[in-house]
């Protein structure tokens, strides 16, 4: 019967299903939900191995693309476009862009976009997910989204996005293109062997995903964190949200986030052009080619405003 239970709990947790939860109702929504340790802490045991395959340039490039990138589809697509609608898309788009941000195993596009938006509803209360003057730092950089309570897609703060079908379908299974990251990288490597020094499989794999995989996490998680608790406030937000240059460098624009925390709906964070904002420059080059449109501004009243400061 044991068996039984875990099999069907494993199911559950593998196509996002919330019954899971239901599966043991003793445990507390503080609880830590292992079935998202286990692997969260294996892909940072994973980078060990660095240890003990040879490094180069290939690896590295490699390393640095998908953190870029990936860093890119967080920050454009997860946080600008399906958190707050920053600008506009075809359904095609709305779709690839889900799929690419899967890819940074930071779970599908509505869960992000859900705790997101409870967080700009409720920051720096105790509804906040993610508050470092609620819970402490470590609980807002990293437990926070390893509780059982985490564990579900707040759906009342998503509805606009409950009439596309194949966001849901992207949401259930929003392990596999981040899986399938992984594969290709191994993929990769074994296809250099012979053509690249010390080039393999498992060497790819380990700079290439696991590697940037846990410096795109925890640069990430610093907009939670450090955010809000190191930086400038440029405005007066019922918050404790604070530009930060160091965070929007390692983020492509993230660390703007009083500026964020002001107004929202902004495709770009980075206020003014001496804050370095690039995923604002990428949405633009992508508006620019078509595939997205009406990229929406900070209203100049704010920016006078913010100047005045």
């Amino acid at each position: 019967m044991r068996i039984v239970c875990f099999l069907r709990r494993a199911g559950y947790w593998l196509v996002n299903d919330e019954r899971f939860l239901n599966e043991s109702p003793s445990e507390r929504k503080e609880d830590l939900a292992w079935g998202r340790v286990i692997p969260f802490v294996a892909v940072h045991l994973a980078c060990l191995g660095v240890f003990f395959v040879e490094f180069n340039k290939w690896a590295a490039i490699l390393c640095g693309f998908l953190y870029l990138s990936r860093m890119f589809f967080i920050t454009a697509f997860y946080h600008r476009f399906f958190s707050h609608r920053a600008f506009g898309a075809s359904p095609t788009m709305i779709g690839l862009m889900a799929l690419l941000g899967c890819t940074a195993g930071q779970r599908g596009p509505l869960w992000w976009a859900s705790h997101h938006r409870q967080h700009h509803i409720h920051s720096d209360t105790p509804k906040d997910p993610h508050s470092p003057s609620q819970r402490g730092f470590i609980f807002s950089h990293t437990l926070w989204f390893l509780t059982h309570d985490s564990f579900r897609t707040r759906w009342a703060q998503i509805g606009d996005w409950g009439k596309y079908e194949f966001l849901m379908r992207i949401e259930r299974y929003d392990w596999v293109p981040f899986a399938l990251l992984g594969i290709v990288c191994y993929i990769m490597g074994e296809a250099c062997v012979g053509l690249v020094p010390g080039a393999s499989g498992v060497q790819f794999f380990i700079w290439g995903f696991c590697v940037s995989t846990v410096l795109l996490y925890h640069a990430t998680y610093t907009v939670n964190s450090m955010a809000h608790l190191f930086g400038t406030r440029r405005f007066e937000t019922r918050d404790n949200s604070r530009n930060n240059p160091l965070l929007a460098l390692i983020t492509l624009g993230e660390g703007w986030h009083n500026n964020h925390h002001r107004y929202p709906g902004s495709a770009r964070q980075g206020f003014y052009g001496w804050e370095l904002d690039l995923a604002y420059v990428g949405i633009l080059l992508m508006d620019w080619l078509g595939v997205i449109r009406d990229v929406k501004t900070v209203p100049t009243s704010i920016l006078l405003a913010g100047r005045k400061r």
